[in-house]
């Protein structure tokens, strides 16, 4: 196999990988903010508007391993350029959308797409730079999926300061067929591995899509209410025990297979299954801080939006700083090790976080923010790097898969803990958020021990 692309056309590949994940992710946060204009202009109620974002967000989670499978099978370009082309075509008919079961609906094929262009993503980028270069592709991903993860609102902010929401999605016609123009001659292709046992199975794609989708929609019933007393909607716990229930019976079922749907083989790789652990608790430790921390600045400490966002921005911040330097030590320095710095990092901005003075200076705050987002950028560079790094080749689309299911499950997780810390204790009051942000700490402790557990595993060479 080729040692990755020759230049220029490594260059011309990742700005297609660039613009295709940077469009996937933006979409999944973009159009919270056009919520409560979409619900009046067609006539819909806030609690069904909300499904504009969840029928994007399931879809994509539901898809991300089959189309990984599938990416495996039949090449990881032919996979990622379908799903720009359905995430354009579906982009156009949410920006014609004249209902609100149209915009959902048209919004579930967007993430339908998006999981094709995430699902096969690192995988193409292990193919599109040599072995030793590979920590410079994974840090410029890595950085560009931080980034889109939290520039949503403001690009939303920009778009609709001049435009109606629409323009959200209209934007991503031209762009995707940028991409697909692009992709088509710069993306490099890959031979279906021949395996044995090799199958695309419709039994388990229903199994992981049931599973994700129960475990998301009980999750979202939770909420962050914060007005309720613990366990108070049963039919969101009956959900999510539902989806355990599923999931139970779909992973011992992926057991018995050679080359399974859900990568049950790749986690029987203790590098591989320690990278994974880290990669939930780390995003579990982000979805907790980033929820809590607007209840605290706001309500708390007494700042205002604005003040409170660019406060809040010191963290992606220090992520677009320190990323392109973790990518640059990858291969001189264990990717464990990076990660175990990077989240003793994070856990200690955290902690500094939850321990702020009742009346604390801009200061005192912005210098903890960058603490947090630093130590961020250290640890999902290296982290990713072993994930995508330490299967066989064979299995790339597994692990590149596996790569958006750890960040999304984390966040589900986090955002289920929270629900819980916010039930108990009131968001809008300091002990809501103090907590949350303590277990934040914690998580992001868990996560660097089990990053630091891999300078001791079997095969652990990153």
């Amino acid at each position: 196999m080729q040692d990755g692309l020759p230049q220029p056309q490594r260059m011309r590949a990742m700005l297609v990988i660039i613009l295709g994940i940077s469009v996937a992710v933006l979409d999944g946060t973009i159009v919270n903010l056009a919520l409560p204009g979409i619900a009046r202009e067609l006539n819909a109620s806030a609690a069904h508007s909300i499904w504009v974002v969840n029928a994007y967000q399931i879809a994509t989670l539901v898809m991300l391993l089959p189309l990984a499978s599938l990416g495996d099978l039949i090449g990881f370009r032919r996979v990622y350029l379908t799903g720009m082309a359905l995430f354009a075509a579906a982009s156009l008919a949410a920006t014609f959308a004249n209902s609100l079961s149209t915009l959902i609906a048209a919004r579930a094929f967007q993430g339908l797409g998006a999981a094709g262009i995430m699902s096969v993503n690192a995988a193409l980028v292990r193919r599109i730079y040599p072995v030793a270069q590979l920590g410079r592709g994974m840090a410029l991903n890595s950085l560009v999926v931080a980034t889109s993860s939290v520039a949503g609102p403001s690009v939303a902010a920009g778009i609709l300061s001049i435009a109606s929401w629409p323009w959200l999605f209209a934007l991503n016609v031209p762009l995707g067929l940028v991409v697909l123009t692009l992709g088509y001659r710069a993306l490099p292709g890959n031979v279906p591995s021949a395996t044995q046992g090799r199958r695309f199975s419709l039994l388990d794609v229903v199994l992981n899509v049931l599973m994700f989708s129960l475990v998301f929609i009980g999750s979202d019933r939770l909420g962050v209410r914060g007005d309720g007393a613990p366990g108070a909607d049963p039919v969101a716990w009956g959900l999510l025990l539902a989806g355990v229930a599923v999931g139970f019976f779909y992973l011992r079922r992926q057991r018995s297979l050679a080359l399974p749907l859900f990568p049950v083989d790749l986690l029987r790789i203790p590098v591989f299954a320690l990278s994974m652990g880290t990669s939930v608790a780390a995003f579990c430790a982000q979805m907790l801080s980033y929820i809590a921390l607007p209840f605290l600045l706001l309500d708390v400490y007494g700042r205002n939006h604005l003040e409170a966002g660019l406060l809040i921005t010191a963290w992606p911040l220090a992520i677009v700083v320190f990323a392109p330097i973790a990518g640059r030590l990858i291969g001189r320095f264990p990717d464990g090790l990076l990660g175990g710095v990077g989240l003793g990092l994070l856990a200690l901005g955290l902690a500094l976080l939850a321990a702020l003075p009742d009346h604390p200076s801009n200061a005192d705050i912005v210098w903890r923010m960058a603490l947090c987002g630093a130590g961020f950028g250290l640890f999902q560079s290296p982290n990713n790097h072993t994930i995508v790094t330490s299967p066989p080749p064979h299995r790339s689309g597994a692990a590149s898969g596996m790569l958006g299911t750890a960040r999304l499950t984390g966040q589900t997780v986090g955002a289920v803990v929270l629900a819980g810390v916010f039930s108990m204790w009131s968001p809008h009051e300091g002990r809501g958020p103090l907590i949350a942000l303590m277990l934040a700490s914690g998580c992001a402790a868990l996560a660097g021990i089990f990053s630091t557990l891999r300078l001791r595993a079997p095969g652990a060479g990153h």
